[in-house]
């Protein structure tokens, strides 16, 4: 005799709901929850530290990503670009180094691919944990001036959905 195993409605919305979750991750997803960038400080390139409230009350394009990470490399164009294209329109673009890549290796990185937008290293774990908490990578975030999040993907972004909204942004910003 063989038995099938029973689950609970509870049971089955909760996993009904995580799903739903993790589509909307994967997707590229918005919610009016402000990032709090106040007293949330990394580092530049040079070890010195940086206040993310600075960036405040303007749109910005961030990823979280490393410099051993193949998608997060293959990114690097794209963050070009959107710099290239909104930087200009005062967005701030910015890639966001996780805690255990070095400032040597992403100095070598930021030389080799010539990546124009601000390089920051979250060396704390801070700007990630304040962010999702993000644990993979690449994960990217628009935020608008008022820091909310507009859309949050992991893995590649959405380039035409990204250029739309932050050309809304930066017109409306």
């Amino acid at each position: 005799m063989t038995t099938k195993p029973v689950f609970s409605a509870t049971r089955r919305h909760l996993l009904r709901a995580t799903a739903l979750g993790l589509i909307g991750l994967v997707a590229g997803c918005s919610t009016e929850t402000p990032i709090k960038l106040t007293g949330l400080t990394v580092q530049d390139l040079s070890g010195n530290s940086v206040d993310l409230a600075q960036f405040q009350g303007k749109p910005i394009a961030i990823t979280f990503w490393a410099t051993t990470c193949p998608g997060c490399v293959e990114e690097i164009p794209h963050m070009t670009a959107l710099y290239n294209q909104f930087a200009s329109k005062g967005v701030e673009v910015i890639g966001m180094a996780m805690s255990y890549d070095s400032l040597s290796q992403l100095r070598a990185m930021q030389k080799e691919k010539n990546i124009p937008y601000l390089v920051l290293q979250d060396k704390t774990g801070a700007a990630a944990t304040a962010f999702g908490p993000v644990r993979l990578t690449p994960t990217f975030f628009v935020l608008d001036a008022k820091g909310n999040i507009q859309y949050q993907k992991i893995g590649p972004f959405d380039t035409e959905r990204v250029d739309q909204l932050l050309t809304k942004l930066a017109s409306t910003g």
